[in-house]
């Protein structure tokens, strides 16, 4: 199985510095959509990934564009985080796919609206009380990517601490 979690244009460093340790500990490949709203190198970034920059992998691309070129959602399991997703994000059945792609747009706007019209059958969406506008980015990416491995047994990841043996 191949996890990609996909941030398209972030711009506060504490959360894709969480979202970068997250990736870390599963094992889960980064993508970074720029313009970026902060230095790659900034201390907040490095601080909130803690020692873990070293241990995830990550792709920047210069833009959306050249990110839908080279991933084809049309060819991907991809799947676009959004407030207004089609389907609730647990609906997905994801043990079937090996390769999957998670996008996450900017903390302010959301992902671009004509990429969601466009694949509105690829939106997913964790379901919360009406009126609020939508939970902390870096939370969201826990919750999603988790549901997936939920649903792939965790595979790859440790199961059982021996710490209390």
């Amino acid at each position: 199985m191949k996890m990609n979690v996909v941030m398209v244009m972030p711009e506060i460093p504490q959360n894709t510095g969480n979202i970068a340790r997250t990736c870390a500990a599963t094992g889960s490949k980064l993508h970074l959509i720029h313009p970026l709203g902060f230095d790659i190198s900034e201390k907040a970034v490095k601080r909130a990934g803690l020692d873990y920059w070293n241990k995830v992998e990550i792709e920047e691309h210069d833009s959306f564009e050249k990110f839908l070129q080279k991933y084809k959602p049309e060819e991907k399991n991809m799947f676009f985080v959004t407030t207004k997703g089609k389907q609730v994000y647990s609906e997905p059945k994801y043990e079937q796919m090996e390769e999957i792609f998670l996008l996450f747009g900017r903390e302010t706007k959301g992902l671009p609206e004509n990429m969601l019209q466009k694949y509105l059958n690829k939106t997913i969406r964790i379901p919360m009380r009406p009126k609020l506008r939508s939970l902390n980015l870096a939370n969201a990416v826990n919750i999603v990517l988790y549901e997936v491995l939920r649903q792939k047994e965790f595979e790859g990841l440790e199961e059982v601490s021996n710490y209390f043996n």
